[in-house]
């Protein structure tokens, strides 16, 4: 195991807002969440191959950040595991349970979730095992005492508790966030887990080098005038981009309001929101396929209108852009592109930081009128009433 630290800027921060040091401690946090994951891997594998044989479908879920994890998982599920997966929030389950759950098809429910005492999550659960044939339930939290982890289902369960360092104190999910998300992506692979371990190495190391070398950058970028912010990732970092929007949306209070889209998605309407008041970032793909989709569309941009700021982040050099600023990873390495998902989303939770202290808010609890919450407030689950 790598023993780097952190040395860039935030880490100046961490001694005053909590938000600094839970987005500056998050390549520690993976080494300890690659670590338990590879001790229960056993207890994971007996789990997944007495229900896999069983299941017809599988429900990636959770409510805001927690829900983006699905949108990088669902492709990974599905290879992996060869049944068809679908990203479906919480918030979308509760309201329309009979659009998702069938007496006639058997589940497996993933529910990723922080503290897991949002109401939505407890209800999921219950949906699924009252509408299900049977609902077989992963439940990947970061908190021991939360409602999710402790709840009893009369189906067979697995519980994924992450190291307590992962239930960020602060509102915004950071460490949280990349934790369950990696913790889904090391379950995916658990028939491979021995070879694929390695790789966890290489991740830390890209996160410790957005860290360390490029915060400084992104903290000078937090200071430009920009009133707008857009995403852009494809196939699993479409989920990248969708925390990536929610990130510096929350932490500035959505004084600066954000979109998220794929690179061919922009195309088609969207890309009316790009105006020269609009901060851009492009996730790109290590897979040489795709990134001519994503090139293509980086010199329409620029030929057409080109926003106040454009960043992007990329493992493989990305060259002759032309943008403010390009986050390289590595010369010579290649890891699998879901894991990229999980350090990809670093820079945005940097560029949120600093520019929530450039608008004079409080990172740690950015919302003055306390519109949002860290445990989501206000919502009644009511009876379920079937026609």
């Amino acid at each position: 195991m790598n023993t780097n630290s952190t040395k860039g800027e935030l880490s100046s921060y961490a001694s005053n807002y909590f938000t600094a040091g839970e987005i500056n401690g998050q390549p520690h946090l993976w080494w300890k969440i690659a670590d338990n994951i590879w001790k229960e891997k056993d207890d994971i594998l007996s789990f997944l191959k007495i229900c896999m044989d069983k299941v017809d479908y599988i429900i990636l879920t959770g409510a805001g950040t927690s829900s983006y994890i699905g949108l990088s998982l669902q492709g990974l599920f599905f290879r992996n595991f060869q049944k068809l997966t679908l990203s479906i929030p919480t918030t979308d389950i509760v309201t329309h349970p009979t659009d998702y759950f069938s007496k006639e098809k058997s589940v497996l429910l993933v529910s990723f979730a922080r503290s897991g005492n949002s109401p939505e999550s407890k209800a999921v659960v219950d949906f699924g095992d009252v509408l299900c044939k049977k609902c077989y339930h992963l439940v990947i939290t970061c908190d021991e005492n939360g409602i999710l982890a402790r709840h009893e289902t009369k189906n067979e369960k697995c519980l994924i508790v992450l190291p307590p360092e992962s239930n960020d104190k602060g509102l915004a999910m950071t460490g949280s966030y990349s934790g369950m998300l990696l913790a889904g992506i090391l379950i995916s692979e658990i028939l491979g887990l021995k070879d694929f371990m390695p790789q966890v190495d290489v991740l830390c190391d890209y996160g410790f080098r957005i860290l360390d070398q490029h915060s400084i950058a992104l903290k000078q970028l937090a200071t430009r005038d920009f009133e707008r912010g857009i995403f852009l990732g494809s196939g699993p970092f479409y989920g990248t981009a969708a925390e990536s929007h929610l990130k510096l949306q929350e932490l500035t209070n959505g004084i600066i309001i954000c979109k998220r889209e794929s690179f061919l998605g922009l195309r088609h309407g969207p890309k009316a929101i790009i105006h020269s008041n609009a901060f851009l970032s492009y996730v790109f793909s290590n897979n040489q396929y795709v990134r001519q989709y994503e090139f293509d569309l980086v010199k329409a941009i620029k030929r057409d209108h080109a926003p106040n700021t454009q960043i992007g982040i990329c493992e493989i050099p990305c060259r002759n852009l032309d943008l403010d600023l390009v986050i390289n990873l590595s010369s010579n390495k290649s890891i699998d592109e879901y894991l990229l998902t999980v350090c990809y989303i670093l820079p945005a939770q940097i560029l949120g930081f600093f520019k929530s202290l450039e608008l004079g808010l409080n990172p740690d609890n950015p919302s003055e009128n306390k519109a949002i919450s860290r445990v989501v407030e206000g919502v009644k689950i009511y009876d379920l009433i079937q026609s």
